[in-house]
């Protein structure tokens, strides 16, 4: 986002603003601003706080994220989303894992699925068919093989077609789905010595996810089910779908990647409906929150959905996969609108093919599994 969009924007919002937000917002910077600012939390105080904080850099195209954070952290969250819904990103993607070819090589990818970016802008991959984790840190030609890459199997070395990946709450480990060997793994580095322990078996598992109390999500697609597991509990408990295959609320029809959030709401990527589900705690019927009209291309319709983000404000981001595209629905918003990938499949810096997975890093800047393009594309936030 220019800084010229970015101050039009905030401008807006000032409304949004009562009295009280304006004295947590001033507190809140109060380190980053002159005293005189601070202390001064009228309208023109508060355009002038915004003033200084662009000339001390820190609200930019790179550190958009930050002034986000800030209302979020003052509970003023009619703010932070309508810069959320405002958002843009650069619809020319930069590939920083895979150079387009399919391979096997460590400056290759072949069919990516599930990743994140954590904090030190590193990714984590499934390698799909390459049946590896493979470590990336962003901005390097290659990257490191943590797991697998050793030819498909079911030993504690291999892996077999991995979906999902996800970082652990403890650290140097991470939790696996080698979906085709039916089980969930983790795998750690502990005192330099490597180890593997089975989590979950007999799951044809495709989507992983975990909330802050650290309890396990597991996607199962020939259950059309979400159970969620205490690390340690081989049986789980349902939490979304388990009525069998099928399109009714309470049913699911091969669920694929997941996202929970803090109140521990479920969201389901619903592949063969077409849609993307929220299931409340507890609940035993979910939410159509983007879709649900039929595989499509409209704006009101998605095909074949894998990867999805909720951000705080409850905006769905989900990587419309069968229409080469990442959507961005608000919430409670009856259709969606692009985000990337306008353009057609192809292999383009504009173009996706098959997108499975996303991710944001700190800074709001974008990343997608670019599967058919064997590559992870960045999109900046502009």
């Amino acid at each position: 986002m220019s800084n010229h969009y970015l101050r039009g924007i905030l401008l807006k919002l000032q409304d949004r603003l009562s009295d009280d937000d304006r004295k947590r917002l001033h507190f809140f910077f109060g380190h980053d601003v002159p005293r005189r600012i601070r202390d001064d939390p009228s309208l023109g105080g508060t355009l002038s706080l915004m003033e200084c904080l662009f000339d001390e850099d820190k609200i930019n195209e790179q550190d958009f994220t930050f002034l986000i954070q800030a209302f979020e952290a003052i509970q003023c969250i009619d703010a932070a989303q309508l810069l959320r819904v405002n958002a843009r990103w650069a619809q020319n993607g930069v590939t920083v894992a895979g150079d387009n070819r399919q391979g096997n090589a460590t400056n290759q990818l072949n069919r990516p699925f599930g990743f994140f970016v954590d904090d030190d802008q590193t990714a984590f991959i499934a390698d799909f068919e390459n049946h590896r984790i493979i470590k990336w840190k962003i901005g390097d030609t290659n990257g490191t093989v943590i797991l697998g890459g050793l030819d498909r199997g079911n030993r504690w070395d291999q892996l077999d077609r991995p979906t999902d990946v996800l970082s652990d709450i403890e650290p140097d480990s991470l939790i696996i789905c080698d979906r085709w060997n039916r089980r969930v793994v983790r795998w750690s580095r502990r005192c330099g010595t490597i180890q593997r322990e089975l989590l979950v078996d007999n799951t044809e598992c495709w989507g992983l996810a975990m909330d802050d109390q650290g309890y396990l999500y597991i996607s199962d697609t020939d259950k059309h089910e979400v159970r969620r597991y205490q690390i340690g509990d081989k049986n789980g408990t349902i939490v979304a779908g388990g009525h069998g295959e099928g399109a009714g609320l309470n049913q699911l029809n091969r669920p694929t990647f997941i996202f929970i959030d803090q109140q521990q709401v479920v969201y389901v990527s619903d592949y063969e409906n077409h849609r993307v589900m929220k299931w409340n705690k507890n609940k035993t019927e979910g939410i159509i929150v983007a879709g649900g009209q039929g595989g499509g291309n409209a704006l009101t319709q998605l095909s074949y959905p894998y990867g999805l983000f909720v951000d705080k404000s409850g905006t769905l981001y989900v990587a419309d996969t069968g229409n080469h595209r990442v959507m961005r629905w608000s919430k409670g918003a009856k259709q969606g609108t692009i985000l990337v990938g306008e353009n057609g499949s192809g292999a383009g810096a504009n173009q996706l093919l098959s997108p499975t997975g996303l991710s944001f890093d700190r800074h709001g800047n974008l990343y997608v599994t670019d599967q058919e393009n064997h590559r992870v594309q960045r999109f900046s936030i502009k």
